[in-house]
């Protein structure tokens, strides 16, 4: 998706399936397609990579797949469309983008894994990697709380651990916010979290707010939330 300067979208959102397997060659195809449908019309790049991104490399891509381990992403996205590029973990983003900027605000992503941001008076905290620490019967947030055991157990138990890990991050992190987003969002029940709903200071966030962070990537200071970021 283009957006301008002050976080407007000036195009349509473009979604096309993750190619298995998702080798940089094959997202490198899916990128010059997605540039292809707008036209090129762009003068810089933020990328979202589900793994850990240090300097513009990343490190690693468990829920994607190989040949990310130190490869040069934010160099190789400059290289072959001639812009300049900012790459960030895509957690990151999505914390970015709703974050208000004050106080502790934490973001988790509930999809193929579990990703993780943090954001301190509205500096990031970057590569928090929440998803792969302890949580329960010797098993990580991400083995328990990731599509996988959601598929394996079902919606209702499935919010049970989203209840305990709720509790679990209010009191190691202290947040003022905690924003719960990912494409497994949506089947957060309100009514089996405490008193019948989400906590006041917990909330479900839509995906598109990791576009908005994109645009914070260059311009920290754009307030301006775009039309179509709904909540989840």
């Amino acid at each position: 998706m283009l957006f301008d300067s002050s976080g407007r979208p000036i195009s349509e959102r473009i979604r096309i399936p993750t190619p298995r397997p998702a080798t940089p060659k094959a997202i490198f195809q899916v990128l010059k397609q997605i540039s292809a449908e707008v036209n090129g019309k762009f003068q810089s790049i933020s990328a979202g990579f589900p793994g850990v991104v240090k300097n513009g490399i990343t490190t690693n891509a468990p829920n994607l797949g190989t040949g990310w381990k130190e490869f040069r992403l934010q160099q190789a996205l400059e290289r072959e469309f001639s812009v300049e590029a900012r790459v960030a973990n895509d957690a990151d983003l999505q914390g970015l983008g709703a974050s208000l900027g004050k106080g502790v605000e934490l973001t988790i992503t509930l999809g193929t894994g579990l990703g993780s941001a943090l954001i301190c008076n509205g500096v990031p905290i970057p590569n928090l990697e929440l998803g792969h620490h302890p949580f329960r019967h010797g098993q990580s947030y991400e083995e328990q709380l990731g599509k996988e055991a959601l598929d394996a157990i079902g919606k209702e138990r499935w919010n049970q651990r989203v209840r305990k890990m709720i509790h679990n991050l209010e009191i190691g992190f202290n947040y003022d916010a905690l924003f719960l987003g990912g494409g497994n969002a949506k089947y957060v029940f309100g009514k089996l979290l405490p008193f019948g709903k989400l906590p006041p200071n917990v909330r479900l966030i839509s995906n598109e707010y990791g576009m908005l962070g994109g645009v914070r990537l260059w311009v920290p200071d754009v307030r301006l939330t775009p039309h179509y970021l709904n909540a989840a």
